[in-house]
């Protein structure tokens, strides 16, 4: 599959202005929408995206069972090439580490498997030296440049830190929250700061590296956004925030500060129906998850 992006530069939507103070980020413009495999064969509901900082990203056709492989270099899409995995019945969320291995979430199984950049399975995600016997259930996870792994443990309540292999290194427990919360994601900024999202309550807070609590990082946000699910931030540590049941990205400062909302809800090219999942690949693109439109889209973030 080879498909150029020169039929698909259609202005995307935008973050509402804010004045000059913000002039990090304007908005994100449409390059193109990705539907089909190399085979033209359909997506269905795809909850994950991983990208890296050379061409390959790889989606998690989540309904269809497997992952899709992809090159964007150039300006164009290359490649779609199937990944079936017996071992992830359910591909969910994904992330890639500096040697293109991705780390796949299954949405049934609730283990992370881990493969080799072709795809290959090499094993899944064996936890070492816990401190009790709590059990695990993730829900989310993510890596940091030195593959650290950051895994978001809804069953026992807390964020496990591990080494590249799996050695556990430290744990932070879920804050104390006034009424019913669900922690749904985290990420690590530049500094090494451990973030969380409360969807319920849209409320994001942090960690200081070696930190051994959360303290809000925001107020609440409900009024900017309706479930955020997806949280992750570019190298300058602005903030992206994926709103699920709004349609939309919003934007954040490295304080917390919000700082406008980019897209909206609908099903034409660069609008998103229940977004799940952002990756940004350091050279000024983004990779959307846009579940209940059947679809991957690639943005530009114009500055």
């Amino acid at each position: 599959m080879k498909l150029l992006l020169k039929s698909f530069l259609i202005p995307a939507l935008f973050l509402f202005p804010l004045g000059p103070a913000w002039a990090e980020v304007t908005a994100l413009k449409l390059i193109q929408p990705v539907l089909t495999d190399d085979k033209e064969g359909t997506m269905k509901q795809p909850e994950g995206i991983a990208c890296n900082e050379g061409a390959a990203f790889v989606v998690a056709d989540s309904g269809n069972g497997r992952l899709l492989n992809y090159t964007f270099k150039e300006g164009v899409v290359g490649g779609g090439t199937e990944i079936k995995v017996p071992q992830l019945p359910y591909p969910g969320r994904l992330q890639m580490n500096a040697k293109g291995e991705i780390f796949v979430l299954d949405g049934k199984l609730r283990r992370i498997g881990r493969l080799n950049a072709q795809g290959g399975f090499i094993g899944y995600l064996e936890i070492q030296g816990l401190p009790s016997s709590a059990a695990v259930v993730p829900r989310s996870f993510k890596l940091d440049p030195q593959g650290n792994i950051y895994l978001l443990d809804i069953f026992s309540e807390r964020v496990l830190v591990l080494d590249p292999a799996g050695k556990f290194q430290r744990e932070i427990k879920f804050p104390t929250s006034q009424g019913q919360s669900f922690f749904s994601d985290l990420a690590v900024n530049i500094n090494g700061d451990v973030l969380l999202l409360d969807s319920v309550n849209s409320i994001i807070y942090a960690a200081a590296k070696d930190a051994a609590a959360f303290a809000p990082l925001t107020k609440s946000l409900k009024q900017d956004m309706d479930f955020p699910v997806y949280l992750t931030t570019d190298g300058r540590g602005i903030l992206y925030v994926v709103d699920q049941n709004g349609g939309g990205i919003i934007v954040l400062d490295q304080q917390g500060a919000f700082r406008g909302r980019m897209l909206r809800m609908g099903w034409k090219p660069g609008f998103v129906a229940y977004p799940s999942q952002i990756c940004l690949n350091g050279k000024g693109v983004a990779f959307i998850a846009d579940r209940d439109n059947n679809r991957v889209q690639i943005f530009e973030v114009l500055k």
